[in-house]
């Protein structure tokens, strides 16, 4: 069994990879800056083999590495909206941050690091089915600190040192630290609360999708490889590619009651790609097998009975803000160190 760090580790993936690694009886260290509470890794804090460390990527130090086998970097701003909101601050952490991850990493003597990238970098305007190789066209910035972060990273790779970068397609599905800002579970969140889905833009721009679930494998995964055959490689992760206004009619065929579908001509989200994931069925054997009609399904049941998270903690663009606006608040009556 091998030691992983896992940065993230109280996000959306990162919750579900912690919860894999542990029960595939590996030794887990998770690092997170929990913007979105401690709680997220309430379930595994009396196991034996997780420790739990609160502490900010850029503050990661090679004596907080030394001893691990592996590096899963998931730590990021994540998704699109939230990159805009201070692009300074989004280059410091998606990109700087993760820089220093895996510098320290390779210091620390680890023996290797994953980064968690993203589909998005293949950004827009390409008529053809996307493979690794293809040109990248990152067109907000997320996705260009994403891509520099993940350049940069899979320069460091040498014959100690795996290097390995997974692009996630759109996630969906449930987790601890639930999401309401990505498409299917927005589009199910919507149509349970208000019995109607707007689809944006039109809705014929594509997405390539994949279950949380099967991002965690595929991280697993490497961990199983042959370090030749996945070292200074780029992997494309995900189950297939959908038009947006199809997944739409998805959810309301899957859902038991009637579902208004309008659909909006414009959107600021110009993404439009179309993905292949036949490389790491290739050469990892792995393919994504949780359906959408599956992620729905769970999503919807658990929102039925009450047992996901609704809350403002859900949207990733509007938590951010409300942090930095309750930041400013507070710089704006805190007098010699105190508030009151």
């Amino acid at each position: 069994m091998s030691k992983v760090l896992v940065t993230g580790a109280g996000g959306y993936i990162g919750t579900q990879l912690v919860s894999d690694l542990l029960k595939a009886g590996h030794e887990v260290t998770a690092v997170d800056r929990f913007f979105f509470g401690e709680n997220t890794l309430k379930d595994f804090k009396t196991n034996s083999k997780l420790s739990i460390v609160k502490k900010d990527i850029r503050d990661l130090e090679k004596s907080d590495l030394i001893g691990h086998d592996a590096v899963f970097d998931l730590a990021c701003l994540s998704n699109d909206p939230s990159g805009e909101i201070e692009p300074d601050l989004t280059y410091r952490i998606n990109r700087d941050g993760r820089i220093h991850v895996a510098e320290t990493a390779k210091q620390a003597g680890v023996g290797q690091y994953v980064i968690s990238s993203s589909c998005s970098v293949y950004g827009y305007g390409q008529d053809m089915i996307l493979n690794e190789k293809s040109p990248t066209n990152p067109i907000s910035v997320y996705a260009k600190s994403t891509l520099e972060a993940e350049t940069n990273n899979l320069e460091l790779s040498n014959d100690q040192f795996s290097v390995t970068s997974l692009r996630n397609a759109t996630v969906f599905g449930l987790s601890r630290r639930m999401r309401f800002d990505l498409v299917v579970n927005l589009m199910t969140y919507s149509a349970f609360q208000k019995n109607r889905i707007i689809v944006m833009g039109g809705g014929l721009q594509w997405r390539p999708l994949v279950h949380v679930s099967d991002v965690s494998k595929a991280f697993i995964a490497t961990l199983k490889a042959e370090k030749k055959s996945i070292n200074g490689e780029i992997f494309n992760v995900g189950l297939d590619n959908f038009q947006v206004k199809n997944l739409a009619y998805l959810v309301r065929d899957e859902l038991a009651f009637p579902i208004e579908i309008d659909i909006a001509p414009d959107d600021a989200d110009k993404r439009d790609y179309n993905v292949s994931f036949s490389k790491i069925k290739k050469v990892l054997d792995f393919a994504a097998t949780v359906s959408v009609n599956e992620g729905i399904r769970e999503i919807y049941n658990e929102l039925k009975s009450g047992k996901v998270d609704t809350g403002p903690k859900t949207v990733t663009v509007q938590w951010y803000k409300s942090i930095l606006e309750a930041k400013e608040l507070l710089d704006s009556v805190i007098l010699n160190n105190r508030v009151i």
